[in-house]
């Protein structure tokens, strides 16, 4: 495993010289700011919901790659005060689908912060997210500590066709894929890594009800206190070393968990999948895209009776989706 870690750690180095900087912004972090990193490609319509989301809940830096944006996804980013921006038009799959990117400039730039690593379809939802900052749980982190912090991917969709409502720039997502699946996950524990392997949810229930062994992994763990030995080693499922990837309670407790609500049905899906499957840029030479497409060309349609609409983040520790754990 230190020879895995040491391979990612060189990895990272190398891909790492394809980033070109086009805002950087990196001597504003001060010591203690929360960071939050992500690699994007054509996300414009969803940046400005994206950004406000997380400066409101305490995101101090955003540190973010572009990968050959044709969008004009580059050109707002660069606008942003608190926004350090890197582009590439190197292969997203080469670089292990933008994890070697994503760990070099963590090493660099996130050194004893506390990290979030998320996509802007996703939305870090925690304890008590309603009434304190993402810096409340940090610190809270901190005085337990606690270095990383697991969030399951929660696929959210609305009722109805996907592309039955546009997306609005600068909308809230939720508000029209405000369905989840409540149930209907499979979890095992991954005995080389340490980590719980989750999958299931309206992707598994859709797209891969005839192997659901190859539907997407939903367990994540975005927020890390980095170091710079760290390395994601399969986008943010898990880490090294392993003993980060403990961020559940093996003896019958419980242990502080969140989720993070991925937004990724909306209407602009259909044109997404169709671009990425072609891209051949994905996991599996985009084999999810492919079984997205191919399944949602008949009837884009998520929703299911045993749906349930979205209220707030208890609803989702009653469910047992994620726990407060002993954090008051």
């Amino acid at each position: 495993m230190r020879l895995r870690r040491r391979h990612a750690k060189m990895r990272s180095l190398r891909k790492g010289l394809s980033l070109r900087p086009a805002a950087d912004r990196t001597a504003q972090i001060k010591p203690g700011d929360v960071l939050l990193f992500s690699t994007l490609r054509n996300e414009h319509v969803r940046l400005p919901y994206f950004l406000d989301y997380y400066r409101n809940l305490g995101v101090d830096h955003f540190l973010i790659v572009d990968n050959d944006s044709t969008d004009g996804s580059g050109d707002y980013l660069i606008e942003q005060p608190d926004v350090s921006l890197w582009h590439t038009s190197a292969s997203y799959k080469n670089a292990r689908f933008g994890v070697d990117w994503l760990n070099g400039l963590q090493a660099k730039y996130g050194h004893d912060h506390w990290t979030l690593v998320v996509d802007p379809d996703e939305f870090f939802i925690y304890p008590f997210c309603d009434t304190r900052p993402i810096r409340a749980l940090t610190d809270w982190l901190d005085g337990s500590n606690v270095r990383s912090f697991g969030a399951m991917l929660l696929d959210m969709y609305p009722k109805g066709r996907l592309d039955a409502v546009p997306y609005r720039r600068g909308q809230n997502p939720i508000e029209i894929a405000s369905w989840f699946d409540p149930g209907n996950y499979l979890i095992q524990k991954n005995r080389k890594f340490g980590n719980l392997w989750i999958q299931g949810g309206p992707r598994g229930r859709v797209f891969f009800a005839n192997s659901p062994k190859k539907a997407p992994a939903l367990n994540k763990i975005p927020l890390v206190k980095w170091n710079r030995r760290y390395a994601y080693v399969s986008s943010t499922h898990m880490l090294l070393p392993r003993g980060l990837n403990l961020v559940y309670d093996e003896w019958g407790g419980e242990t502080a968990s969140g989720v993070l609500l991925h937004t990724k049905f909306l209407d602009t899906f259909t044109q997404k999948a169709e671009e990425e499957m072609e891209r051949k840029q994905h996991y599996r030479a985009s084999l999810e895209y492919k079984a997205y497409v191919e399944n949602m060309a008949d009837q884009p349609e998520l929703w299911c009776k045993w749906s349930e609409k979205y209220i707030n983040w208890r609803q989702l520790e009653i469910l047992g989706l994620m726990s407060k754990g002993n954090w008051a």
